[in-house]
């Protein structure tokens, strides 16, 4: 029986006409003044065969730079060597606001747009995605924003993060624009998306799954869990480290999500393509699920 292994392949961005690479590098943690620091991580990134870099306006909010910190330092480095943009998609979220919590209404998401572009020093966003459902914004209001941004030259496509399969019908229902990506939490450790049909529902609509946080927010990296032991245990048969195999677990599910590398240590984000070594057979899949879950599947 033929076993399961992510592929390096770049890949279509869901019904978009840009190609990204399997892997993404997230900035939730890009932090502090140092430029060249920060450029350094991406260049690794970039070495490492990663092309999607994902942002968020609130990235930052909890240091001392506050609220847009992550997307003005990556704008910095930008600006520092412009050539990186070239080589890169782009993406950033917009609709959260500490002590709000989140604001869809047209007239803030037309503001976040704005500043987010401003920040990074760039004149598009290739993804811009609702970073979570503001329940006080009817979805028709959200969708008229979003054409706005794209009509207007500033968006490439748009999607989603953190939406039901429920939530994201309802926005695509007032669309003439596809939804290109949903960015779920999804590891070993969280399996929801795989039962709660965002996996399913992106599989259906070809609409690219984004993962956040998927070393289960560093708890898989310690190993203690027994899927953590277990996924270490594997990924020493192939010579690579549990985050390695731990990426390469959720990388082979059908719907190929994209798991968004958090790390900001060069040196591990250039590891990152040790996920590509991993090979799973089915039962070997299954014996990490069902230790995830801590029951046995019927």
């Amino acid at each position: 029986m033929t076993n399961l292994r992510p592929s390096p392949v770049l890949r279509p961005l869901g019904q978009s006409s840009m190609t990204v690479s399997p892997l993404a590098w997230g900035m939730w943690r890009l932090a502090g003044e140092d430029i060249a620091d920060a450029r350094a991580r991406v260049e690794a990134a970039l070495e490492a065969g990663i092309t999607l870099f994902d942002t968020a306006d609130i990235y930052g909010c909890d240091t001392p730079a506050g609220f847009g910190s992550a997307e003005t330092l990556f704008g910095q480095v930008l600006a520092e060597a412009p050539a990186l943009r070239q080589q890169m998609v782009l993406a950033t979220k917009g609709g959260i606001r500490p002590g709000i919590p989140y604001n869809s209404s047209a007239a803030y998401l037309a503001e976040a747009i704005d500043a987010s572009l401003r920040r990074m020093g760039t004149e598009q966003i290739d993804l811009y995605q609702i970073h979570r459902r503001d329940l006080l914004t009817h979805p028709q209001d959200v969708a008229a924003s979003l054409t706005r941004m794209v009509e207007a030259g500033k968006v490439r496509a748009i999607g989603v993060s953190n939406y039901s399969i429920h939530e994201l019908d309802a926005l695509q229902a007032f669309l003439d624009l596809p939804i290109v990506s949903t960015q779920p939490e999804f590891s070993a450790l969280h399996t929801a998306p795989l039962h709660d049909g965002t996996l399913d529902q992106a599989m259906a609509r070809n609409i690219a799954v984004l993962a956040w946080s998927p070393l289960g927010g560093g708890r898989l990296a310690k190993a203690l869990h027994p899927a953590a032991v277990m996924i270490a245990d594997h990924g020493a048969r192939f010579g690579v480290d549990i985050t390695a195999a731990a990426l390469s677990w959720i990388m082979v599910h059908p719907a190929r999500p994209i798991p968004i590398i958090g790390s900001q240590s060069p040196s591990r984000i250039a590891r990152s393509r040790d996920a590509y070594k991993v090979e799973w057979s089915r039962a070997e899949w299954y014996a990490v699920l069902e230790a995830s879950m801590g029951e046995r599947l019927p």
